[in-house]
């Protein structure tokens, strides 16, 4: 590829309990950011559109985004203070936060910030908190409707649904609506879908949502694997890998970066191939997210493997209680 994948939204840093004592470690996160990180580990240039923070916090996610060769040009260097997660691990490695965000870095996006889509930009991926969280949601909004608008760049997005923060359910689902509308790609997990729409199937979701303009709508489901919805085809389901979880944080996000690469390696993540993807491209670009997410279980943290790290996909397992938990948040 000699087409660069950005990717915009918030660089916050986890802090990640370490041991029963209470001892916390501080690990950069935020979904964009790890998404970013993924792309460029399987060997994609990669651009972060972040508002990084000036405080030591924020030089170190600028120092560690610079230590995986990721491209900081369109990085905006911020006033206020790096976004805080605070999470809490389980004993079967599935993870819940609690976020420290009034008036930090993340949201507070200017028109002259988001001026300019880095320079040969062919994939450009959004979503989670920065998408929906005031007031820079609004910012984000018109520069990914220019995006599409601009027919060059392929959309990705992740509404990745953090119920304690996002709203009330109604507004939550016409604003993940509202970036629907603009995206090509869309992945969630089946925990955001069930949040969002309650009384509604899955698969009923991914259709109403290629209805709104996504080509490709894949939903990640824990144990079971995943489902990819084609506009106009049919339905294709996933199993997932059986691997020994030692936590899911990053999961979700190493999936839509192994999604996104594979499509990439493949030249598919044009709009017209990508509408055009046959039932086997498909089937292996899944299966290739798949393996990407459970080799980050496997580890601790948001570590996602690298692209020599990956290796001929083996046949799928059945979940099981160890089983890839794809739709890890």
């Amino acid at each position: 590829m000699t087409g660069t994948c950005a990717v915009i939204g918030e660089a916050l840093v986890d802090l990640v309990q370490s041991g029963p004592t209470g001892d916390y470690h501080a690990s950069p996160g935020g979904s964009p950011f790890n998404v970013a990180v993924g792309l460029a580990r399987l060997g994609n240039p990669t651009a972060l559109m972040a508002r990084l923070s000036g405080d030591g916090f924020g030089r170190m996610l600028r120092a560690v985004a610079q230590d995986e060769g990721i491209d900081l040009s369109a990085a905006a260097r911020a006033a206020e203070h790096t976004t805080l997660a605070i999470a809490s691990v389980d004993s079967a490695g599935q993870v819940a936060y609690d976020f420290y965000l009034d008036g930090t870095a993340d949201w507070f996006w200017s028109a002259d910030e988001l001026r300019d889509v880095p320079a040969g930009t062919e994939v450009l991926h959004f979503g989670s908190i920065a998408a929906w969280t005031a007031p820079g949601r609004e910012r984000i909004d018109e520069f990914v409707r220019e995006v599409r608008a601009g027919g060059r760049v392929l959309l990705s997005y992740d509404p990745n649904i953090r119920p304690r923060i996002v709203g009330p359910r109604r507004a939550a689902v016409q604003l993940v609506e509202c970036s629907v509308r603009c995206a090509h790609v869309v992945k969630a997990s089946r925990e955001d879908i069930a949040w969002l729409y309650p009384d509604t199937p899955a698969d009923d979701v991914a259709g109403h949502w290629t209805e709104l303009g996504a080509v490709l709508v894949v939903i990640t489901d824990g144990a079971n694997g995943a489902s990819a919805h084609r506009r106009g085809g049919a339905r294709l389901r996933r199993r997932g890998r059986s691997v020994a979880v030692v936590d899911t944080i990053g999961a979700g996000d190493a999936f839509t970066a192994g999604l996104l690469n594979g499509l990439v390696r493949r030249r598919m993540h044009a709009a017209p191939a990508l509408a055009a993807i046959g039932e086997t491209a498909l089937t292996d670009v899944v299966d290739e997210a798949v393996l990407v997410s459970a080799i980050t279980c496997e580890r601790a943290g948001a570590d996602p493997p690298r692209l020599d790290e990956l290796h001929p996909a083996a046949p799928s397992a059945d979940g099981g209680r160890d089983a890839l938990r794809a739709g890890g948040k």
